[in-house]
């Protein structure tokens, strides 16, 4: 094999695993009637404080305490925090969206949290949290799913990988 073909098979490779890379990267789900562009998510846990001086990853922690004095009012700011950033195609009419989760020690128990969204824009973001009493006594969230639904009709859907 010539230098000329190993480079131009270097090359090829290189860009295959570019583009492989990308493609894992991209978290945009499109259903037929609408699309979940972003999930973010964060884990408060007890007894847990980033060892670093970095003051963005501080800061997200500081955010979801804000606020809480006592340590019971902290202890119940513990849990997972989820943003889904979505878009429906037709912004008329109200739309659900529906969180299912489970947990670590509820079982094969499906929990379901809903907002009803009536004013729909471009861009929308829907938060939901497991925290409190909730997270404490069923612990961390192991399993999700999202669900945007107008009636019956599921317009788009994203799940977790270990979602069955």
């Amino acid at each position: 094999m010539t230098k000329e073909k190993r480079t131009y098979c270097l090359r090829l490779g290189c860009l295959a695993i570019l583009a492989l890379a990308l493609s894992a990267c991209s978290s945009t789900v499109v259903g037929p009637g609408g699309k979940i562009t972003k999930v973010k998510y964060y884990h408060l846990m007890p007894f847990f404080i980033p060892q670093t001086t970095n003051p963005t990853i501080l800061f997200e922690r500081q955010h979801f305490i804000y606020g809480a004095v006592s340590k019971k009012e902290i202890a119940d700011r513990f849990g997972h925090y989820y943003a889904f950033f979505w878009k429906a195609d037709d912004r008329t009419g109200p739309v659900t969206v529906k969180f299912e989760y489970l947990q670590a020690k509820s079982g094969l128990s499906k929990r379901v949290q809903e907002q009803v969204v009536d004013d729909i824009h471009r861009s929308n973001t829907s938060k939901f949290q497991v925290v409190g009493s909730e997270y404490q006594k069923s612990g961390r969230v192991i399993a999700w799913r999202i669900s945007i639904l107008r009636g019956k009709e599921e317009l788009v859907s994203q799940q977790s990988a270990l979602w069955n």
